[in-house]
């Protein structure tokens, strides 16, 4: 029996085996366009993350980086002999029995590459070309589709293996992770539900400069649910009245829209790329009739940073928003319930409802611009070099009304967690997290604020066609987790 100092010689990380790269399809053969590795792969190799049984492994997966189609390869210098039960990893059996990667991913290496040679140089993405974009760096593409669409769900199907390499806890659409086998099942009323944005880079060929190459740069997946509408008063119904038979189009419904994937793949990061991407699906559901609510299912802090970005720009374009302002004039109470703290808009759910966004997160972006008119005596900086003058009474008036104003949705949203506990140490509790969420706010005030110089210093270069200016955000990993919950908490 192999010794456990033999074990671990035989061991390699599989984040760093696995290499992921983008290959670009031309008549002369393959063009590397970038290479990268993947964040997380425990959802293949396990917890520890970790491949047995092989010296200078690589598994190298390539993608074809206009259609997506991939093609893997494993090589070794020296792979270990089975003993007893010890044997090494069957890394290509794991990845066809999880249904992982589609099957064109196995076939020879010579399959991939003549296919690729004999690509049309006319290729386009699949769905339709919803909007273009003329950034400073690149020309922008972003196509929209529903899953319903056979070349759409193909697409799909060859990318969403990045989504548990990118993705904490990330799973395939139609994929039940507490079930025992990995299979995809979407019913076709399933599919219905899903519309999916891809975004691509547009560049024109060196061969001929008229005609076009696709790179894919990422996508986000989109996810609608029924909204029940309540009417006031309700009607009363007739007495003919029958309920419906049920052959009416999901699409016409209202419904409450979820974004559930979102990926940019790590070379084109930090280029403004996911603002683009978000505000773009963003903007087309809040003009959309049916959509009565868009949220997000579970982001990690990368993407609520670009999404606070994205929303706190959004809302001040709503004259209605800008307008709103921390009322001064208010005394606070020794007892009793917290006066009206806001003023500018008699009924701020109205404007939420108008805006579409869900209640914690219009809660959170107006507190973001009401502290953003703080005086700068008592505001909450990132910078230690600012040279702050002394606050004044008001100053700190101003300042103890805006922090009543958090702590009272922190109260609300804690409210079960902190009922638990004595007041005194309840009240510090909540000290603490108004502490923790004016740095929060300071950071992203910070980051709003540069990213708007640098957007207006692009200005000429940065705009959409027949759309508004989209400005650029600096993003990192911008991936979103996703589940399987079917209610939203925000």
């Amino acid at each position: 029996m192999a010794q456990i100092a033999d074990v671990e010689e035989w061991m390699t990380s599989s984040n760093d085996a696995l290499s992921i790269t983008l290959v670009a399809p031309s008549a002369s053969g393959l063009r590397p366009i970038g290479t990268f590795h993947p964040k997380f792969t425990y959802s293949i190799f396990g917890e520890e993350e970790k491949i047995f049984g092989y010296k200078d492994l690589k598994v190298n997966l390539r993608y074809r980086s206009n259609d997506m189609r991939p093609h893997l390869k494993v090589s070794q210098s020296k792979k270990f002999k089975p003993m007893g039960d010890l044997e090494p990893t069957d890394i290509v059996g794991l990845l066809k029995e999880g249904e992982h990667l589609p099957k064109v991913a196995f076939v020879k290496e010579s399959d991939f590459e003549d296919s690729s040679k004999q690509m049309s140089d006319s290729w386009t993405p699949p769905g339709t070309l919803h909007t273009t974009i003329n950034a400073p760096d690149a020309q922008y593409e972003i196509w929209r589709g529903s899953l319903t669409d056979p070349a759409v769900r193909q697409l799909n199907t060859r990318a969403q293996f990045l989504v548990p390499l990118f993705i904490e806890g990330g799973s395939y659409i139609g994929q039940d992770q507490e079930a025992e086998t990995p299979e995809i099942n979407i019913t076709d009323a399933e599919a219905e539900r899903w519309t999916i944005f891809f975004m691509y880079k547009k560049q024109p060929l060196a061969e001929d400069p008229e005609k076009h190459s696709y790179v894919f740069v990422g996508y986000s997946t989109i996810y609608r649910f029924f909204y029940f509408r309540p009417t006031t008063p309700p009607p009363t119904p007739k007495d003919d009245w029958e309920l419906p038979a049920g052959d009416f189009d999901l699409a016409e419904l209202p419904c409450r829209t979820r974004l559930s994937q979102f990926i940019i793949l790590p070379p084109f990061q930090g280029k403004g790329n996911g603002a683009r991407l978000y505000k773009t699906i963003f903007e087309y559901y809040h003009k959309h009739s049916q959509t009565s609510e868009f949220t997000v299912e579970d982001p990690n802090e990368a993407f609520d940073d670009l999404r606070d970005a994205c929303d706190l720009a959004f809302l001040r374009s709503m004259p209605e928003f800008q307008a709103l302002r921390i009322d001064t004039s208010v005394t606070i109470p020794k007892s009793g319930p917290v006066p009206r703290l806001i003023l500018g808009c008699d009924d701020l759910e109205a404007l939420r409802l108008k805006a579409k966004i869900a209640p914690r997160q219009f809660a959170r972006v107006l507190e973001m611009h009401l502290m953003s008119q703080l005086p700068d005596s008592v505001r909450a900086s990132m910078s230690i070099e600012d040279d702050v003058p002394a606050p004044t009474k008001a100053d700190k008036h101003h300042e103890r009304l805006w922090q009543l104003l958090v702590k009272q949705r922190l109260y609300r949203h804690n409210k079960d967690l902190l009922a638990q506990i004595a007041q005194p140490e309840r009240i510090e509790k909540l000290q603490e997290t108004l502490g923790s969420v004016e740095l929060e706010y300071a950071r992203l005030l910070a980051a709003h604020d540069r990213a708007n110089k640098h957007s207006e210093a692009e200005s000429l270069g940065a705009t959409t066609t027949g759309k508004r200016k989209l400005e650029g955000h600096a993003e990192e990993g911008l991936v979103k987790r996703v589940k399987t919950a079917t209610s939203e908490n925000e």
